[in-house]
């Protein structure tokens, strides 16, 4: 009789009544729970509790019940909406799903007890720390649970394919503030980008930002690139008015690379050519399927598109870490984060800067295009149409040459000069930062401790409020100096002495000038006759208190402050990363420097964009004067990036100008006050001898007040923080092992490594 009364409960059991498909993500996702972890309480494979909530397939028992039990306690905690409809009875079963229970043996019961594990507190939870767990907003679990994917056009129309949403375990750790699960706009409600990756079950998944991951159907890259446009809802909106919506971003990792049919990585000779070859499977894939690659064809950061029509743009840019897309000097190992890290990483520098375009460089240079775009569209004319025109303010579409003196070597311009000429100061602008150093003084050996400090965000800051030219240089003979024109200038500055200098209105300091560096060259050496400078090193000079005559200028008539949008979205970024890692603004400065102690460790991830977020702004400036590299370039033929308007060698020569006299500045400031002099100066880095291993303990602070114009502690663009500290003794013996009385210390200031490679040796 016992048997009897098995088969009735299983039989009971088998047609336990179960809501829809869309309730059970709705009540699984209302307590926070994940696929994976409702599959590892009822011992069944992820896939399976997918298909469950997809409606593809029906649980069997001994799991259908205890399923049932699980979602009927969440149903009590997590009432349908009141406007809901009814939740309909379970679904007809499958015809394939024959009703009867499992052989003995095949699938082990679920106990009572595992299930009651998980609803234990199936009481609304007590809520997680901020620090333990990203916050899941109601919204993006809504759109999650009721976005209905588009049909595929290449399948018949009556039917659709179904794309599945789920919250995935992510990185336990608050969500940035200001990093959205999702986009507000309804195009883009995913997010910018995705990190495509393959599950132990084979499924593809796309891990979005804030958790949220999607399930993807595509076999092959044509229909990845198809999905993603059609139906993932990834992308970016546009940063100014005038711009482009931002392209989704593809990321594959390994696994996704094999089974799209890419290697996962390239070979010696991809990797000097940058892509695969023409005739790879994947390449002719997408040429059947009438998808495009740009001239750079497949490579680490591939970019596939149609030709627009209209107004509508239908391109996916791809990132494959494995192919060195990410840098790893730039990026850490972000290359190596599991997927939903990596979507983290990139998704917080896409909120707050810009979805990647490719290096840190290019994005840094895509950031002033999207910010600045060269047209817009003209008021309508007499027949009410509109039409393209200049975006005032912009650098335009069409490039414009640089002055010959701004040219680098091997450019166009200067194809007449001899093939072996080399170009002095008179003949070449040579704006770069600074590298200088000198031997310590006999005095200074006394003290116990070099101390360095760097310059946070140091050529942001350099471009911040800078007037920079927009068109062509006009060539001027003789001129009067402007300070307010920029331009490059011919002038001589040798008998500007740094011994006697005006540090403020009708107020003049004597230095020892031998102990400063020059502010007119990168090496820190007098100028020994007339020079090409731009516009911001002979304000400087006449702001020190002396007289300058060009000889000659290229002046640029129409300018503007063109970097001031790409700055404050730069120090944004920064800043607002920084305060996620508990670096805040406004800290007294001993709370900065206690803050700044080990600030990385406190999110690796997060620490990599703020890597980032500074690489954009050193490589997007690098990009304005990018020189030719693999292209079978000789001198005096022109290389790809000449064609770009962002071409602007005249650009990135103010802004390190500025950059280098900001910091002259504060030097001679501090010198004025304190009498202390650098050791060595290193592109933003100041080495000082003091008695003490903190930067307050030469630093002047009185009532908690810096030095006006001086050195300031701080995380804001164009402060400094301690870069490290080492002791006297070692700055001298590391320069007389190596016989370099003047080597930059500056250099190895930060953790005191020095090798034999970093001295040329």
């Amino acid at each position: 009789m016992s048997e009897l009364f098995d088969a009735v409960d299983a039989l009971v059991a088998s047609r336990a009544t179960l809501p829809p498909p869309a309730e059970r993500k709705r009540l699984r996702a209302a307590h926070g729970l994940t696929i994976d972890e409702v599959a590892t309480a009822l011992k069944v494979r992820r896939a399976t509790v997918s298909g469950w909530e997809s409606g593809k397939t029906e649980p069997r028992p001994p799991e259908r019940d205890a399923y049932a039990r699980l979602l009927d306690k969440l149903a009590e905690l997590y009432p349908a909406p009141a406007d809901a409809a009814t939740p309909a009875p379970d679904a007809a079963v499958p015809a394939t799903f024959t009703g009867a229970p499992n052989p003995a043996g095949e699938v082990p019961m679920v106990p009572d007890a595992l299930i009651d594990e998980m609803v234990e507190s199936l009481t609304p939870p007590t809520p997680t720390p901020v620090a333990d767990m990203p916050p899941v907003p109601d919204d993006a679990i809504d759109q999650a649970f009721t976005q209905q994917p588009a049909a595929s056009s290449r399948r018949p129309a009556n039917t659709t394919r179904t794309t599945s949403t789920s919250r995935r375990p992510g990185p336990r750790k608050a969500a940035p503030a200001g990093t959205p699960a999702g986009g507000s706009d309804p195009r883009f409600e995913n997010g910018p980008l995705a990190v495509i990756d393959v599950d132990t079950d084979g499924q593809v998944l796309a891990y979005c930002v804030g958790g949220l991951v999607l399930d993807v159907p595509a076999k092959s890259i044509p229909a990845l690139v198809d999905w993603t446009l059609r139906e993932a809802k990834l992308g970016q909106p546009k940063l100014a008015g005038p711009g482009k919506d931002a392209d989704p971003l593809i990321v594959l990792t390994p696994s996704a690379l094999e089974r799209y049919g890419l290697p996962v990585a390239l070979t010696d000779e991809e990797r000097l050519t940058g892509r695969i070859p023409e005739g790879h499977k994947v390449i002719k894939q997408l040429a059947r399927a009438e998808w495009k690659l740009t001239k750079r064809g497949f490579g680490p950061w591939a970019r596939i598109y149609r030709p627009a029509t209209g107004s509508e743009r239908a391109c996916v840019q791809l990132c494959i870490p494995s192919w060195n897309a990410l840098d790893t000097r730039h990026w850490g190992e972000a290359g190596q984060l599991p997927p939903a890290e990596l979507a983290r990483v990139l998704g917080v520098y896409a909120s707050r800067v810009m979805t990647p375009r490719g290096s840190t460089a290019v994005t840094g240079l895509e950031l002033m295009t999207a910010l600045h775009p060269p047209t817009r569209a003209s008021e309508p004319d007499a027949d009410g149409k509109r039409h393209s025109e200049h975006n005032p303010g912009s650098l335009g579409k069409d490039p414009v040459d640089c002055a010959p003196c701004e040219a680098p070597d091997g450019h166009p311009l200067l194809k007449e000069l001899p093939r072996f000429h080399v170009r002095g100061p008179a003949e070449k602008l040579f704006e770069e930062a600074y590298d200088w150093a000198r031997p310590m003084t006999d005095a200074e050996c006394t003290l116990r401790h070099l101390v360095g400090i760097d310059v946070n965000m140091a050529f942001a800051a350099g471009a911040n409020g800078l007037v920079v030219g927009l068109g062509a240089p006009t060539h001027v003979k003789a001129p009067v100096f402007d300070p307010k024109l920029p331009g490059s200038w011919l002038v001589d500055l040798s008998h500007v002495d740094l011994s006697k200098v005006k540090v403020a209105k009708d107020k003049w300091a004597d230095l020892n000038a031998s102990l400063l560096p020059s502010p007119f060259t990168p090496k820190g050496e007098r100028p020994e006759g007339p020079a090409w400078y731009a516009t911001p090193t002979v304000a400087y000079a006449v702001e020190l208190g002396y007289d300058v005559a060009p000889l000659e200028a290229y002046v640029r008539y129409e300018s503007g402050r063109y970097l001031d949008g790409w700055y404050n979205r730069l120090r944004d970024a920064y800043l607002a990363t920084v305060a996620d890692l508990g670096v805040d603004a406004d800290l007294s400065p001993a709370d900065f420097l206690a803050a700044m102690d080990g600030y990385r460790g406190r999110d690796p991830e997060l620490a990599i964009v703020v890597s980032a977020v500074k690489a954009t702004v050193k490589g997007g400036l690098g990009k304005l004067r990018e020189r030719p590299r693999g292209e079978g370039w000789r001198p005096g033929q022109p290389w790809r990036a000449l064609s770009r308007p962002t071409w602007r060698p005249d650009i990135r020569a103010a802004v390190i100008s500025r950059t280098r006299i900001n910091l002259h500045r504060k030097i001679v400031k501090h010198a004025a006050f304190t009498g202390q002099y650098p050791v060595a100066v290193l592109s933003d880095c100041v080495v000082y001898a003091a008695n003490g291993t903190s930067p307050l303990d030469f630093l002047p602070y009185k009532d908690g007040k810096p030095l006006p114009g001086g050195f300031k502690l701080g995380i804001n663009p164009g402060l400094v923080k301690h870069e490290g500290t080492q002791d006297v003794l070692w700055g001298e013996e590391v320069r007389e092992r190596f016989n370099a009385p003047e080597l930059n210390l500056a250099r190895y200031i930060k953790d005191g490594t020095v090798t034999d490679v970093d001295c040329g040796e």
